[in-house]
């Protein structure tokens, strides 16, 4: 390994923990001193110390259950991946452990707050799941099942992780037999999974922009020149006007939306613009249907 690798693989490895620390100070900070469960193995493991009565260590319980899924992470997600996630399942045991929650953070909140610190919780955990994500490692447990299913499905982390905790944290009603903790539980989970999929796939979202113009034919050559970007030029009559013209439409990433904007305004300040969401753009430039395996269909 050259130095370059050595520093790329250090820079990893620091993220990697910083983003374990920060998921672990959640937790231990805002959700465990209230009693709010979320999902995964740290959830899990959150409900046997509690149904314990204090008896079984978090950071035990998330080592020895994420023991028994890291032979998934080797065989599906290579030694890499597995590599990380061995790193990841032991330094959030080790935080889990000895991490304690700050007295100026229990002075803060009290009883009345517990809505407060599931939405703190559900932000700080989700941030830190996505820096460990981005360095391609694994904090465990439904981490797992997250990257296995994103290898081969279009879906994104957010859904898949709101799946997988519906369940466990529907029985962290065994803690206290109150409701309003399953209901904390959901709400973290909520901002949780939207947490991950803003910061982790925001990037990727696409949108759809139709652009009306007279001066159509040099916003798109604009377009095409600056954005390296596809535009495509459909056939329109304004009603009002009976002028017949062109109605540009071009897909790019949401991060490339300012820079059409300014295209746009540069070569036509009164053009007219439409930006919509799109579910999902496919194909060149954009991304890859993927699919388990390939299907016959009978007409």
């Amino acid at each position: 390994m050259n130095i370059k690798s050595v520093l790329k693989t250090i820079k990893a490895y620091i993220f990697i923990s910083l983003g374990i620390f920060i998921y672990a100070f959640a937790w231990k900070a805002f959700l465990i001193p209230n009693e709010i469960t979320g999902g995964g193995v740290a959830g899990i493991a959150t409900i046997l110390y509690f149904v314990s009565g204090a008896k079984v260590s978090t950071g035990i319980s998330i080592l020895v259950i994420n023991a028994i899924l890291l032979a998934i992470a080797f065989n599906v997600l290579g030694k890499g991946f597995g590599a990380k996630t061995v790193y990841g399942v032991v330094f959030l045991s080790l935080m889990f452990s000895f991490l304690k929650s700050p007295d100026f953070i229990a002075g803060q909140f009290g009883e009345s707050d517990k809505l407060i610190c599931a939405i703190i919780g559900g932000i700080l955990s989700g941030a830190g799941v996505v820096l460990v994500f981005r360095q391609g490692g694994s904090t465990g447990g439904t981490d797992i099942v997250v990257m296995i299913l994103n290898k081969y499905y279009n879906t994104t982390p957010g859904k898949v992780f709101l799946y997988c905790d519906i369940v466990i944290i529907g029985m962290s009603y065994f803690i206290n037999h109150d409701l309003r903790t399953i209901i904390y539980g959901y709400v973290m989970m909520g901002v949780f999974s939207y947490t991950v999929d803003l910061l982790l796939s925001g990037n990727k979202q696409s949108v759809q922009i139709l652009i009306f113009s007279r001066r159509y034919a040099e916003i798109a050559d604009s377009i095409v020149r600056l954005k390296k970007r596809g535009v495509t030029a459909l056939d329109a009559t304004g009603w009002y006007t009976g002028e017949s013209t062109k109605v540009l439409i071009v897909l790019v990433r949401k991060h490339e939306l300012n820079d059409i904007y300014r295209i746009i305004k540069s070569v036509d300040p009164e053009a007219l613009i439409s930006v919509a969401n799109v579910m999902g753009v496919f194909g060149k430039g954009f991304d890859i249907i993927k699919t388990s395996r390939k299907r016959k269909y009978l007409n």
